[in-house]
């Protein structure tokens, strides 16, 4: 297991005080990343359904899974047998039957159907049809959205999590690296993608790489001014930006890296662009202390993009830490300005910064730990335009 016992321990404590808070007696939580942060269970299982239960008067969480998934629980986490639920195969994929009725039969087992039921209504991983099973099967229970409150627990990391952090941007940094030496004019981007995969994956010496979250971004040229584009075999052109986009990951935690390269001869447009980004996220860095909120770090940053005349209406920022496909984001906090959530020690977010303007644009990023008197960057890599003339 990843983490000691106790930690789980007081992790289920923090998110049982916010149940009672809310009026919840049981939540169920589908998101993996919340299933991972609960138990420490981690599988490519969450293409089908599964959740962890957790009960307010209850020791630990029950894991409902997959029979075919179970001994990943077995493995990966500190849970009793009788707390890891496995459902027949008989429920994939032979519509009307589905999972949740199995799982609505064992809330009923336990005497948990006539109590305040709490689900994370907007959840990648909690479909139409799982709402749908319960309603119906648990007819004299009461629903409401825990509007991610497993996800809000995580937010403030532990030291351990940190440490996970600090090695994911040990391969962040080697990775960009490779990115940077291994985009040159006439290669495909594909190419270069297999390159950077393959130094995620290796990590370092001390440090084994995972899969991330999202896939490597690499918008480039034109591309350059959208967002969330991915390689195809075009090559690179001379002259051309290339925006990359990475995290690397350990243990499923990320620490997200986005920078710039451009081919050819220095473009000044370009590079006064990317000094102005540097410039704001470094005011937003510096208001990154404790007591702050998460619109005093927009604020900052957004002066400088004002001094210097520069529109951008996307949020620049977003909380980190466990991730799994789709989104290495926490879906909480927000460096935007109105986000009014107050900045605490082991807060983590990535603070990104996409300039776009139509034919062009830049891009550059950083991974932020709030700590006690300040902040600090996970990663330690030249914000600069890299140029390959």
């Amino acid at each position: 297991m990843i983490f000691e016992k106790k930690e789980y321990k007081e992790r289920l404590n923090k998110v049982k005080k916010e149940m009672q808070i809310r009026g919840i007696d049981l939540l169920i939580s589908s998101d993996p990343a919340n299933m991972n942060y609960l138990t420490g269970y981690d599988a490519w299982s969450f293409y089908y359904a599964q959740c962890v239960l957790v009960h307010i008067n209850e020791d630990e969480p029950v894991c409902f899974l997959r029979d075919q998934d179970a001994g990943g629980a077995y493995i990966k986490t500190h849970l009793q047998d009788k707390s890891i639920i496995k459902y027949p195969e008989k429920y994939i994929h032979t519509p009307p039957s589905h999972p949740y009725e199995y799982l609505v039969e064992i809330i009923k087992q336990k005497r948990w159907d006539n109590i305040r039921i709490g689900v994370e209504m907007d959840s990648h991983y909690f479909t139409a049809t799982c709402f749908e099973k319960l309603l119906t099967g648990l007819n004299r229970a009461t629903f409401h959205d825990s509007e991610r409150l497993v996800n809000w627990v995580r937010i403030v990391k532990s030291d351990a999590e940190i440490k996970l952090m600090k090695a994911a941007a040990r391969i962040s940094e080697n990775t960009m690296k490779t990115a940077f030496n291994v985009i040159n004019p006439g290669v495909r981007q594909c190419d270069a993608v297999a390159d950077i995969q393959k130094s995620l994956f290796n990590g370092t010496p001390e440090f084994g790489g995972d899969y991330a979250s999202i896939a490597t971004l690499l918008p480039t040229g034109k591309g350059t001014s959208a967002s969330h584009l991915t390689a195809t075999e075009d090559k690179f052109v001379k002259g051309e930006a290339t925006i990359i986009e990475i995290s690397g990951v350990h243990k499923r935690y990320h620490c997200p890296m986005a920078r710039t390269v451009l081919l050819g001869e220095k473009n000044q447009k370009k590079i006064d662009t990317m000094k102005a980004t540097n410039e704001a996220l470094d005011e937003g860095i510096f208001a990154t202390k404790p007591g702050n909120t998460a619109d005093d770090v927009a604020q900052k940053f957004w002066g400088v993009l004002d001094k210097y005349g520069i529109k951008k209406e996307s949020r620049t920022g977003y909380s980190i830490g466990i991730g799994y496909p789709p989104d290495w984001g926490e879906q909480t906090l927000n460096i935007s300005k109105g986000d009014k959530t107050v900045l605490k020690p082991n807060v983590t977010f990535h603070m990104i910064a996409v300039m776009q303007f139509g034919e062009w644009g830049v891009e550059a990023s950083e991974s932020v730990r709030v700590t006690e008197k300040g902040s600090e960057l996970f990663c330690n890599l030249s914000r600069e335009l890299h140029i390959k003339e």
